[in-house]
């Protein structure tokens, strides 16, 4: 019964983690894309037409850097599994160590 308990947990885990980088990047990107239409004005399909807003400029400067952050982190586990590291956390900062 204990096995079967720790294989849902991890499937649980890595459940969480393929919706998150697999549904929530791409959803983040979109609303990138979704600021940037707002943040310099667009025309709904009702015929509106929408006045820029600035706001929408920085909501889409933030979420294409959490995707191009989360990106850049994910080269640089798999990259640095390759030269024998491990991405450490143990800092606020990711940092390369050596494998022990």
């Amino acid at each position: 019964m204990e096995t079967l308990k720790l294989v849902i947990e991890s499937v649980w885990k890595v459940l969480l983690i393929g919706i998150l980088l697999g549904a929530g990047l791409p959803a983040l990107f979109a609303t990138g894309v979704r600021g940037l239409a707002i943040g310099n004005g667009h025309e709904a399909a009702d015929g509106t037409i929408h006045r820029p807003n600035p706001l929408g400029n920085v909501l889409a400067a933030v979420a294409f850097v959490v995707v191009i952050a989360a990106i850049v982190l994910g080269i640089t586990i798999i990259v640095s599994s390759g030269f024998g590291m491990k991405v450490s956390f143990e800092h606020i900062y990711p940092t390369l160590v050596d494998k022990k």
